[in-house]
């Protein structure tokens, strides 16, 4: 079992067990892969946990399966239900997050990096033989380098709080394991490959440098965003 990968589903179903009171966030470096099921395959995980030479673990939020491991970088982001930055909607809900990670790859050197707003979205037509996996299809906010997607996010809405996760493909993903791990055919990983990118391809540069520096563009990101909205909040 990957113990990151284990940890960042307990961290993420314990925040909303009660309400969230103040926003929250964790970042995952994950040591080992696994596949992470989205909740729509909840009923599929006894069989593929047994078939799986990976690890398989579900999640709370919806999507299609993602294949974690030292290639991403995992992010959660729990608010209260009344904050600001829920939004009027899950699709207004991704905003902030989206853009904020796209500032944080922009600041490390990805000066294509966008956050693609619904318009956009609604604009592409990735292949639709691809979307059975988080990685295989774009929604509104989830951001792309070149056209290419390098950013997943998913959330869980509830009466106790908001929790957003996303996922930064760091460097090139061995989407043949993940292909493997739920029989799909060999021909969806290069698919997968062909509309994804990792930020150290981009870049040219080792992956371990360039996830320290995501880290820490994120990391100044997320206390600017959420600690500035907070202290607002507390003065009113």
């Amino acid at each position: 079992m990957s113990a990151v990968a284990a940890a960042e589903q307990r961290w993420n179903d314990g925040v909303l067990a009660q309400p969230v009171t103040v926003p929250a966030w964790r970042l995952w470096r994950y040591e080992g892969p696994a596949v992470v099921l989205g909740c729509s395959q909840r009923e599929q995980l006894p069989a593929l946990a047994a078939a799986s030479a990976l690890p398989v673990l579900v999640r709370s939020s919806g999507g299609g399966p993602v294949l974690v491991g030292p290639w991403m970088l995992g992010l959660s982001a729990a608010l209260p239900a009344d904050h600001a930055l829920v939004g009027a909607g899950p699709v207004e809900g991704y905003r902030w997050l989206g853009e904020g990670i796209a500032q944080a790859l922009r600041d490390v050197g990805l000066a294509d990096a966008v956050a693609l707003a619904p318009q956009a979205v609604r604009a592409r037509e990735p292949d639709p033989a691809l979307a059975w996996a988080c990685f295989g299809g774009l929604s509104p906010w989830e951001v792309v380098v070149d056209h290419r997607k390098v950013v997943g996010l998913a959330q869980v809405r509830r009466r106790t709080g908001v929790l957003l996760v996303a996922g930064v493909l760091i460097d090139a993903t061995p989407w043949e394991r993940l292909c493997a791990a739920l029989g799909r055919p060999p021909e969806h990983a290069a698919g997968l490959r062909s509309m994804t990118v990792g930020c150290a391809q981009c870049l040219g540069c080792p992956a371990h440098v360039v996830a320290e520096a995501v880290a820490q563009r994120l990391e100044a990101v997320m206390n600017q965003t959420l600690g500035a909205l907070t202290q607002a909040a507390a003065q009113r």
